[in-house]
């Protein structure tokens, strides 16, 4: 039975496509932060996908989600980091690492198609694949560079094939799906909204569903939505006297210190610092689109 594991690979020969590592771990350490272009390791591609909980990635000064569902590509070195954050479950992530020319190469393709984050379903083919690739490592003990290489091309051509159907979705029926999703966000983000309710209330997959907006708004649905909760909590400290614990309720935060930790994230101070610090530009309300 396959369990939680990590494999890695070194090889001299750079001539073809090689399987760098592949894992399957549950994260609840804040000592998981990696920054690309810091890494000794350079050289090397990286896929790493949710399948439960949330990690973070800082790509190009953006700060982005990585819920259930989602998968980042990186190149290493380069101007990124992914870390864990603190909640309720560990950050579960399936990855694979690759080098070569070719998947570099691969993941220039896909990120210009898609961007750094990639969205599909835990039965898609890619993500399947990704289970195969690992339980031929795992369970069958397959180590020779030539098979490995074999199979990992292989993958990436679902990678690429994926992307390429990803890239034909936003169609004028989906950018409408998408305004309805936002328009409900920005008006009842007090409601404890969940991915699942959202996309319900749409009438659409959730994973195609997060794939739409993610390529629409180079953000992901929940991170969008925090965005409009930090912005009328904001706007709430600023113009009223409402108690702090009071602001989060009405802003959808369901808890006084998650609110806290959020709002310390955006503004690098405390709801209740920001409220009584005299700002050099006191805004009554700041905005994050």
């Amino acid at each position: 039975m396959l369990k939680h594991s990590a494999y890695g690979f070194r090889h001299d020969d750079h001539s073809i496509l090689t399987l760098d590592s592949i894992g399957w771990q549950e994260i609840d350490s804040h000592g998981y932060n990696f920054a690309s272009d810091d890494r000794p390791d350079a050289g090397h591609v990286i896929f790493q996908y949710t399948l439960s909980g949330q990690g973070v990635l800082e790509y190009e000064q953006k700060r982005i989600a990585l819920p259930q569902g989602s998968g980042f590509l990186l190149k290493i070195p380069s101007a990124s980091r992914y870390y864990y954050v603190e909640q309720p479950e560990p950050w579960e992530v399936l990855w694979i690492n690759l080098r070569g020319e070719e998947a570099s190469r691969i993941w220039d393709i896909v990120m210009k198609q898609e961007g750094p984050v990639i969205w599909r379903d835990p039965d898609s083919p890619l993500i399947q694949g990704l289970w195969k690739l690992l339980r031929t490592v795992a369970e069958d003990k397959v180590t020779d560079k030539y098979r490995l290489s074999v199979s990992v091309y292989e993958w990436m051509l679902t990678l690429v094939r994926t992307s390429q159907a990803a890239g034909k979705e936003l169609t004028n029926k989906s950018s409408a799906l998408i305004e309805k999703a936002k328009r409900l966000m920005r008006e009842q983000y007090a409601l404890p909204h969940t991915l699942d309710s959202i996309a319900e209330h749409l009438e659409i997959n959730k994973y195609h569903f997060c794939r739409l907006f993610q390529k629409s708004e180079q953000t992901s649905p929940l991170a969008y939505l925090r965005d409009r909760r930090v912005e009328a909590a904001i706007a709430l400290l600023r113009t009223t006297d409402l108690p702090i614990q009071e602001i989060g309720q009405r802003c959808g935060f369901e808890s006084p210190s998650y609110f806290g930790k959020v709002f310390r994230a955006y503004m690098s101070l405390t709801p209740t610092e920001y409220r009584l610090r005299e700002l050099e530009f006191p805004y009554d309300a700041i905005y994050y689109e």
